[in-house]
């Protein structure tokens, strides 16, 4: 699931985990080279017929420029999915940071007793849309993330904040 709860405290004074959520990745690195090189064995199979005649030379740049835009268009695919978002307790403060692909991150800072999160099942962006609210603002977070990640999503970040609005045992 392209989201996760770290182990670990983000800081030594917290005992806080991070909640990061990055979209999913369907077709790793390793994948992406096999079909490239798939696309292009499959599409010279045809061009054996050809081969020492002219018409090679007249099909062969079509067969390139085939496998340039496949290659073009999972490399920005691969781009676009550089988004990151990580939840975290500083303090008293809850934060939450969206790294978009291009420009610089964009922060969301409210105090995480009067944190709120909310369910729009229609009318947002996507189904199932998912926002915080607090300190006169409200955000969106995960969008990026399947339907039924984004209800997994919302019943964990419900939890979260009720575990934060609990009075702390002293």
């Amino acid at each position: 699931m392209p989201h996760q709860w770290s182990p670990t405290p983000a800081t030594p004074d917290s005992d806080q985990p991070v909640l990061t959520l990055w979209p999913y990745r369907s077709l790793p690195r390793r994948g992406f080279a096999l079909i490239i090189l798939m696309a292009f064995g499959l599409s010279m199979i045809p061009l054996i017929g050809v081969l020492g005649t002219l018409a090679l030379w007249g099909v062969l740049p079509f067969v390139l420029l085939m496998v340039a835009g496949l290659w073009w268009g999972l490399e920005h695919s691969y781009k676009s999915g550089e988004i990151l978002e990580e939840l975290r307790l500083e303090g008293e403060d809850l934060c939450l940071t969206h790294s978009p692909v291009k420009g610089a991150a964009q922060e969301w800072r409210c105090n995480g007793y009067w944190a709120r999160v909310e369910m729009h099942v229609s009318g947002g962006r996507v189904p199932f849309y998912v926002t915080l609210s607090g300190n006169g603002r409200q955000v969106e977070i995960g969008s990026f993330l399947s339907e039924d990640e984004r209800k997994a999503l919302f019943g964990e970040l419900k939890d979260y904040l009720t575990s934060l609005q609990q009075p702390q045992p002293t």
